[in-house]
């Protein structure tokens, strides 16, 4: 009775199920990440990887699913609106522009602030510009820190801290910088 799951794992690991529609709305790939199959995906990420981007496959999964549904209503409650946004911030989040490749520690550090809220009060259309902001502000002032998270190893708990309150600290910055505009 196992053989037969094991033989449609098998079959179907390591398909990728593009949309247009996500490509005509800016995200390359284009990849629906609820219905593509992999069984492969966390073994080939790094320790701090895995750490930070843990739920972020589900995440995005709900958000599509909810995004699909609040077309038909106007009346979301304050929870489903705050995954609303959430997800698409982390959409915005994920998005590189070409032949700019971001190194392991920014990402892992992009997906850490987007995956725990950090980003929530960044407006959509400004999270591009944080972004850039941001990462020239981490590259320059915490390079050690950036060093220590490119390892590619678990984040410690000091590293995390440092990492929570050097994203704290560019945001409350950034956050009068946007009000003003």
């Amino acid at each position: 009775s196992a053989y037969v799951p094991t033989n449609v794992i098998s079959i179907t690991d390591g398909q990728i199920y593009l949309e247009s529609e996500l490509f005509n709305a800016g995200q390359r790939p284009a990849i629906n990440v609820g219905i593509s199959v992999s069984r492969v995906g966390g073994d080939a990420q790094t320790k701090a990887m895995k750490q930070v981007a843990g739920g972020l496959r589900l995440d995005l999964a709900q958000f599509r699913s909810l995004a699909a549904f609040a077309q038909f209503g106007s009346n979301l409650d304050k929870s489903t609106q705050q995954q609303l946004d959430r997800g698409l911030r982390l959409t915005e989040l994920l998005k590189q522009p070409q032949y700019k490749p971001l190194t392991l520690a920014e990402q892992v550090v992009l997906t850490f602030a987007g995956t725990r809220g950090m980003l929530d009060r960044i407006p959509v259309d400004r999270l591009r510009q944080w972004k850039d902001e941001f990462l020239r502000t981490y590259n320059t002032q915490y390079a050690s820190l950036a060093a220590t998270v490119e390892t590619g190893e678990k984040m410690s708990d000091e590293t995390i801290a440092q990492l929570t309150e050097a994203i704290k600290s560019f945001s409350d910055a950034f956050m009068p910088v946007v009000a003003a505009h």
